[in-house]
């Protein structure tokens, strides 16, 4: 991208994203851009990553935030040390409103007492942990580091803390059970924590098991059904297509992004929709570092979305969602055409997938389990 910015001040709170593009070790299934760290890696990136920001506050300012998300990666590949010199640098280039969601990854593995004494006196107020599973045999099959020991202590401390916690689940694993997933659904339960995050496992070009024989992939529909039946009646409701939260520990931050929200992404491999643009950096730490040395950008790509797409795309982001899409909002903005157009694609599906009044449509828990086949209608 040139460094003619088309970006402009916001005018109200947006939520900020950081990208920690870092990990001790690379999970065979995994295609988010990260690397294990060597040398000064981190330094560099935490300098750069100063820049950067700095690059934006020349342009939009300093503006509020209302959430802000760290992930990666993996960020407690972070040493406390660096953690207070990332907080530093936040601190520097936004202010936060009195109730800003701030929410940051941890691995089991690597978190440790040091991180949540600095998170619990920085701002942070949420704790995503990436648990997987509680079963030690597909932890060891996923390239995890950690075991179901550690998974329970890291959930535990987050707690003990006071941090809203949530815990992420991979499912339709190759030749995961339903006895095991029905188990691992029982002890996030009875772990305690506010909010379980689930994902069927998706092969990825590019990674190790870009070759598996799909076969060996289990049922996903059935555990993903299975987890619509039993969470809410452990008090979780699914608020989006793979979030199931305790009243009041929703994700503000991802919430932001399904109703289309300002965010401003920074790091290698982050992205950020400003002023109707949506962009994204670079994923090579080399590449990125090039950028931000000469004064620019660390953009690559970026785009201002036509109203035909930011149409589609707000239907998408609005059926993930269990609220589903405001008709009298999303007319407003679209025209009658545009919601017309909602009409027309539903009604290609059995009726029992979704359902209409006159102020909403939204995916029934069925329509849930189907919803990729959905959205590709409307892009």
């Amino acid at each position: 991208m040139r460094d003619r910015s088309p970006f402009k001040p916001p005018e109200g709170a947006i939520s900020l994203y950081i990208h920690v593009p870092f990990c001790e070790r690379k999970c065979p299934y995994c295609a988010f851009e990260s690397d294990v760290p060597c040398g000064g890696d981190i330094e560099t990136w935490l300098c750069l990553l100063e820049k950067e920001l700095k690059w934006w506050g020349s342009r939009i300012g300093r503006p509020v935030l209302k959430t802000c998300y760290i992930g990666g990666g993996t960020p407690t590949v972070l040493s406390p040390r660096h953690w207070a010199l990332l907080a530093g640098v936040i601190d520097s280039y936004f202010d936060f409103e009195e109730n800003a969601e701030v929410t940051v990854e941890a691995n089991p593995n690597s978190m440790d007492a040091g991180h949540l004494l600095l998170w619990r006196d920085w701002r942070v107020t949420r704790v995503s942990i990436g648990v997987q599973s509680f079963d030690d045999a597909e932890l060891i099959q996923l390239g995890r580091l950690h075991d179901s020991v550690q998974a329970h202590a890291a959930i535990s401390s987050a707690l003990a803390s006071g941090f809203s916690v949530n815990a992420d689940f991979m499912f339709g694993l190759p030749e995961q059970t339903f006895k095991n997933w029905a188990m691992i659904l029982h002890e996030a339960v009875r772990s305690g924590v506010h909010h379980i995050s689930l994902y069927q496992l998706s092969i990825e070009s590019g990674t190790p098991w870009e070759s598996m024989d799909t076969d060996r992939l289990s049922d996903g529909f059935a555990m993903y059904r299975w987890a619509q039946w039993y969470l809410p009646r452990k008090g979780f409701h699914q608020y989006e297509v793979a979030n199931f939260s305790m009243p009041g520990h929703e994700s503000r931050h991802n919430i932001n992004y399904w109703r289309e929200g300002e965010y401003l992404g920074a790091g290698p491999g982050a992205s950020g929709y400003l002023g109707g643009w949506r962009y994204k950096n670079t994923g090579s730490l080399k590449k990125y570092g090039e950028l931000i040395e000469g004064g620019k950008c660390a953009a690559v790509s970026g785009e201002r979305l036509t109203k035909e797409a930011m149409a589609g795309e707000a239907a998408v982001l609005a059926l993930r969602m269990t609220e589903g899409i405001d008709l009298i909002d999303y007319e407003g903005r679209f025209g009658v055409a545009a919601k017309n157009r909602i009409y027309e694609v539903l009604g290609d599906f059995s009726d029992d997938l979704y359902e209409i009044t006159d102020k909403n449509v939204r995916l029934t828990a069925k329509g849930m389990r189907i919803a990729n086949r959905i959205w590709m209608e409307f892009v």
